[in-house]
Formats: C-alpha cells, structure tokens, sequence
C-alpha cells in the first residue's frame, strides 16, 4: 500500500502541473462568479439560476478534468516510455494503475473543494443558504466523477490518447442518455430498438443518476437510502472499470 501512496502523491504532483486543470479551473471559477452578476440580468428566481450556475459549473469542469486528465494517465507514461522505469522496479502494474487512479482522484477532490468554496462565497454574499440538497448534488457529482476517471484509466489502458478521448467522450455522452434511450426504445414499435436500448441501459453507466442538479435548485433532498445506493453503485462500477483496466495492463506487452 506504501508503494501505491508514493505513485498516487507523484501523479498528484504531475497532475498539479498540466496547464489544462489551471485554465478549467480558472474557468470555471470565473463562471461561478459570474452567477452573481447574471442575478442583475436576472427577472425573477435569481436563486434557482446562481445555485444552478454553480452546480452546473461544478459538474461540467469537473467531468472535463476527469476525462482529459484521466486519458493521459496511463498512456502518456508508454509514449514516453516512463512506464518502464516505473515497472522496472519491485511495483506491480495493478499498483502502478491504482496509485494513477488514486492521484487524479485526489487532484480532482482539490479542484471541486477549490470551486465549492468560491461556490459557497458567492451564495454568502447573495444572502443564501447551503442546502442538504445542494450537498447531496455536490457529493453526486464526485462521485460521478470516480466512475469517469476509471472510465477514462480504462481506455488509457490500452489505447491511444486520441482513442481514449473519443471513447470516454463517447461513452460519457450515452452515460447521460440511457433513460432516454430505454424510454425511446419502449415506445418504439420495432422489437430491434427495445433490445439495443435495453442492452445498452444495462451495459453501460447511468452517468444521469448521479445528476441531481434540477432538484438541488428547487431544495429537493434525496431521500438517504436512495443516496447511499447511488454511492455504493458508484463505488462498485469505478472498481469495475479499474479491475477491468488491470487485467488489461497485466497482460500488455510494452516490450
């Protein structure tokens, strides 16, 4: 567990370097302030929008983060060839995965804690509250995140940066589109289209459930056993997608 400390407080430090996470954070701080001037533009409900522009904010570069961060992770250490210093050593490649895996994820907790402050200043300043349900949208987001970054070290496993991009993308994008997809496909009349959609409801992510970002405006709390399942589904499907990305590179040849 040592070992993979030292791999995760590395990627960290790495991870705090990449000129991308400056310029999204930096962006989406700006947009979080933002929602204090767009409350003057603003007619009516001038709540709903800032605690809708920050949340929104906070999900967005966070998912940005998480996917152009995460494609690289594993990747970039072939292209560069730094994997085979690493693994030269006495770490095995699962190790070297997790302590990857675990380094983004704490480079990620900083950033949105960075963007929840800014959040929560801007919220104190218009004279609002912090709701339960607005911390529930928030932990929702992170942990919406763990799936994505374990997503992204996934296909970084074995592809190219570029693949990795578009696959995460990809499957980032359906992630959010399954309960349409299933609610297409049960109104279609062709049996074709129920089964694809069911399939692909089941195979991939449900990246919406941990959306809760409508109701977080309007002070909706999620009931604790319905928020607590969505956490342990979380938990289980980044270990999924971690396990998966092991197996590959254990068996990768990088001679």
């Amino acid at each position: 567990m040592r070992k993979v400390w030292v791999i995760a407080t590395n990627s960290f430090r790495e991870n705090i370097r990449d000129r991308i996470l400056y310029n999204l954070l930096v962006f989406a701080l700006i947009m979080i302030a933002l929602s204090v001037f767009m409350v003057q533009l603003s007619t009516g409900e001038w709540q709903r929008i800032t605690v809708d522009v920050g949340l929104s904010s906070i999900s967005i570069f966070g998912s940005l983060m998480a996917i152009f961060l995460g494609i690289s992770l594993v990747s970039k250490e072939i292209e560069k060839r730094t994997i085979y210093t690493v693994l030269a050593k006495p770490v095995s490649r699962s190790a070297f995965l997790l302590g990857k895996y675990l380094g983004l994820v704490i480079t990620i907790l900083v950033n949105i804690s960075i963007m929840v402050v800014v959040y929560l200043v801007v919220i104190h300043i218009l004279g609002m509250n912090f709701s339960w349900a607005q911390a529930q949208a928030i932990i929702l987001i992170f942990f919406k995140l763990l799936i994505v970054v374990s997503i992204a070290l996934f296909f970084s496993s074995f592809s190219t940066v570029t693949l990795s991009a578009i696959f995460t993308l990809s499957l980032f994008v359906l992630g959010h589109l399954t309960d349409e997809g299933k609610t297409f496909g049960e109104q279609s009349k062709k049996v074709l289209y129920k089964y694809a959609t069911t399939v692909i409801y089941y195979l991939i992510p449900n990246l919406s459930n941990y959306s809760w970002l409508d109701s977080a405006t309007y002070g909706i709390a999620m009931s604790p056993t319905d928020f607590g399942i969505r956490l342990g589904i979380a938990i289980i499907t980044a270990g999924f997608f971690l396990a998966l990305a092991s197996i590959i590179l254990e068996r990768r040849d990088f001679v």
